[in-house]
């Protein structure tokens, strides 16, 4: 499977503000990208924080992309606490959530994926999520499921829009939460492909290497 993360940060790195409420940073021209970027995509993955704190949609808007091919909805959500009126289990596009083996739930008329214990298993997600015939997906986060992927060696591109804005905050969401880094063997190295000015913020585009 090919896996592109997918993000809009501040210029000093924040995803969001210190509440962790939804943020506007993309530019509109970033966001006309991504809805093409999703389009062209089998997939859309997010963890379930970012379905708490910003209810997303994850559709192509036709505003965006003239009859758009909706990519399906995945969520990683090893309780099953995905709310039953969540805006991702609305609409025509097919939704999954993956859940902990341990989770029995059921969440509205979602495909439910089990694996790993206690947690999601990413490495076993993805297996299973290829078997479903996904073969490119989008990751758009939060910070800790970014760093997850990253840690694990499953992503392929990194795309990061930086908006012209400050946040600040130690207790604001990071691209890359988690545990990180621990020793500079540790760190995921990138390989610099591109930058585009996209209104009033810049692309930063990076392949990974494995």
């Amino acid at each position: 499977m090919y896996i592109i993360v997918n993000c809009a940060i501040s210029v000093d790195g924040k995803l969001a503000l210190k509440t962790r409420r939804q943020t506007r940073i993309s530019s509109d021209e970033d966001i006309a990208r991504v809805h093409l970027l999703r389009s062209s995509v089998d997939a859309v993955l997010v963890g379930i924080g970012t379905v708490l704190a910003d209810d997303p949609k994850l559709t192509v808007k036709e505003k965006y992309v003239p009859n758009p091919r909706q990519p399906i909805r995945v969520v990683l959500d090893s309780k099953g606490r995905t709310p039953e009126n969540a805006q991702v289990l609305q609409g025509a596009a097919k939704t999954v959530i993956v859940t902990a083996e341990d989770c029995t739930k059921q969440i509205g008329s979602a495909v439910m994926l089990r694996c790993g214990r206690g947690r999601v298993d990413v490495v076993k997600a993805v297996g299973k999520l290829e078997k479903l015939g996904i073969k490119r997906m989008l990751v758009e986060g939060g910070g800790t499921v970014i760093w997850e992927f990253l840690n694990k060696k499953l992503v392929d591109e990194v795309n990061v829009y930086v908006g012209s804005i400050v946040i600040g905050g130690k207790g604001a969401p990071t691209m890359a939460d988690g545990d990180g880094a621990g020793t500079m063997e540790e760190v995921v190295r990138l390989k610099f492909l591109g930058c585009e000015r996209l209104g009033d913020g810049v692309l930063l585009r990076y392949s990974v290497e494995k």
